[in-house]
């Protein structure tokens, strides 16, 4: 089906889209930045800054679509192992994405969350983070989750640890404990888990990314580095989406 998709422009996509229920979340791994820079002999923090562009474009077509929440993998847990020299041009980088496009956000109903520990991260990256969530949390557009500082496994330990002083503080039964019960002590508590789950560069692994709540997800992947993931692509995905059976386990 892909190559027949692939062949589709963008307005035949919209209208076969439009045919058929929307995912209601959709989930991104951003991947491929710095190999999109090294293929141009750029520097590494340039395929994040092009890559901050995909973004806004695949925000774009997503609130113009009518998705309700869109959760990307912005800064794992793990990417501070790397160069201090990214590092920080990556929390400038987030800085410079919120401060320029914040009105464009705002404007267009998007409201801007964060899953993670995104208070541990640079204190100007935090400050404006937590100032663009703040100017946004009325917005009842599309939900745009910023996974800051952010590793699955450390929020399922977070979530065990908080569910143990729970139990010791006599506020939960531990009989009552069930996947229901647990994922409301997640990040994504109040979120619906995702539809779909996108993952550019051709990469086949979820890299400790929502991995409680992607168990039923459907993926899409695609060999396109992320700088030049266009809303097409993002387009494509959703058809094919669309298309799939769903079963959770059973059977039609």
């Amino acid at each position: 089906m892909r190559a027949a998709v692939e062949e589709l422009t963008d307005d035949q996509l919209l209208k076969l889209i439009s045919e058929r229920p929307l995912p209601t979340h959709v989930a991104i791994i951003m991947d491929g930045n710095g190999r999109w820079a090294r293929a141009r002999n750029l520097p590494r923090i340039e395929g994040h800054r092009a890559g901050a562009e995909a973004l806004r474009d695949a925000v774009k077509a997503a609130g113009e679509l009518g998705i309700q929440y869109l959760t990307v993998f912005a800064f794992s847990t793990e990417n501070w192992k790397r160069p201090k020299r990214e590092v920080d041009g990556l929390m400038q980088l987030l800085v410079e994405y919120l401060s320029r496009y914040l009105d464009e956000l705002d404007e267009s109903n998007v409201r801007i969350r964060a899953i993670g520990h995104p208070e541990e991260l640079h204190r100007n990256a935090w400050e404006t983070l937590e100032g663009a969530m703040k100017r946004t949390e009325r917005n009842s557009g599309l939900q745009l989750i910023l996974a800051l500082n952010y590793g699955s496994r450390r929020e399922i330990v977070d979530a065990v640890r908080r569910i143990v002083s729970d139990v010791q503080g006599s506020k939960l039964d531990p009989s009552s404990i069930d996947e229901r019960i647990f994922t409301g002590y997640l990040d994504t508590a109040d979120i619906p888990d995702p539809d779909l789950l996108i993952r550019a560069s051709g990469e086949m692994r979820l890299s400790n990314f929502l991995l409680w709540q992607v168990a039923y997800a459907e993926f899409w992947m695609t060999p396109v580095c992320w700088p030049d993931f266009r809303r097409t692509h993002l387009y494509q995905a959703i058809l094919e989406f669309q298309f799939r059976e769903r079963r959770y386990g059973g059977l039609r």
